[in-house]
């Protein structure tokens, strides 16, 4: 019971975090209040002309109430600003058209990719750990992985050794010695591939090392997961989440080869369209993870996630770019084969950075 309560504080406490990083990145427009008599600036003392200061921006009517701390906290939460719900609606069902429209310079009717990115984001994490998609915090150790490591390591030395008592008993002038030469080269590569392996002995556990000359780095990789995956999985899910603008920047120099030879597109159109894509699929997992917790079966959740996001990021193509259905299809396609490289290009990058 503690432990699932403590999933819920830190799932309400990203919400709120994510919703304070979105309000940092995110420029406020149209929602100030005109000061109730006040005709200069609390802050720098600069004559009025308006809900704001001309001269550093500071709202004219302030809250000075412990009310009012609570009301920017739910107002940070659920609303991030009245932009929020005018964005959501244009991500969802014309994310070409907002793309273009935020690229274009109609900034103050629309949430910035950044803020509505770090917000999706971190809200994701906060409905992971409310419905408990979490990392496994019992993982069977190294020893059941390592048992059937070796009596793999030990069948693989077996057939190596028949192998080369075989090409011994045979000449070289014989039918199949060089077939069996070859078996027994790759047996002997295949043993070196596993690195070493101490068989246990009566009521000893087996272990298992893996020799890496001259790459201790990976090593030292192997052998953290190897000593405590669940830790190391905890930490990658972790990662995952403060790393997650890491995405954006390995995709945009993507993006950008399928556009390289247009000069009216920059890399500040691709990052946006990225950005904006991004915060989609967060927010859709988010709306996904809910349904299933609430009773939507899983094979209904897979073909969302196997029809929604590629209908998406074509739609997103076609207006973000103005392209014609062939340029935006074929576009998607090449895209498709860039994430599954992305992905894997950060999958990599949490895994190391868990590891030291």
């Amino acid at each position: 019971m503690t432990g699932d309560f403590g999933e819920v504080a830190e799932g309400i406490g990203s919400a709120v975090t994510g919703a304070a990083a979105a309000r940092a990145v995110e420029p406020a427009a149209g929602e100030g209040k005109p000061g109730a008599g006040r005709h200069t600036c609390h802050n720098c003392g600069t004559e009025l002309v308006g809900p704001h200061c001309h001269n550093c921006g500071q709202s004219a009517h302030l809250h000075q109430s412990l009310a009012a701390i609570g009301h920017d906290l739910v107002h940070g939460v659920l609303h991030l600003d009245g932009k929020f719900w005018r964005t959501l609606p244009m991500l969802a069902f014309r994310p070409g058209q907002l793309s273009r429209r935020y690229i274009d310079g109609q900034r103050a009717r629309f949430v910035s990719p950044m803020a509505i990115f770090l917000f999706s984001v971190f809200l994701m994490f906060a409905v992971f750990q409310l419905v408990g998609i979490t990392a496994p915090t019992e993982i069977n150790n190294s020893n059941d992985i390592a048992k059937p490591l070796s009596t793999l390591q030990q069948q693989v030395v077996t057939e190596r050794d028949a192998a080369r008592a075989k090409l011994d008993a045979m000449k070289p002038s014989d039918p199949g010695y060089t077939k069996a030469k070859e078996d027994l080269g790759q047996l002997d590569q295949a043993v070196s591939t596993f690195g070493k392996v101490k068989v246990p002995v009566a009521g000893k556990s087996a272990t298992f090392s893996i020799d890496n000359p001259g790459f201790a780095w990976l090593e030292k990789v192997v052998d953290k997961w190897r000593s405590n995956p669940s830790l190391m999985l905890y930490k990658l899910q972790s990662n995952g989440y403060k790393f997650s603008w890491l995405l954006i920047v390995l995709s945009t120099p993507f993006v950008w080869l399928l556009f390289a030879w247009k000069r009216r597109f920059h890399a500040y159109d691709h990052a946006v369209f990225v950005t904006y894509s991004l915060a989609f699929m967060s927010l859709l997992f988010i709306a996904l993870s809910l349904l299933s917790a609430a009773g939507l079966g899983s094979g209904w959740v897979f073909l969302a996630l196997a029809v929604i996001p590629p209908i998406h990021i074509y739609k997103q193509l076609r207006g973000t770019y103005e392209l014609t259905r062939f340029s935006a299809a074929w576009r998607l396609v090449v895209l498709s084969a860039f994430i599954v490289v992305v992905l894997l290009l950060f999958l990599q990058v949490l895994i190391l950075i868990g590891a030291f």
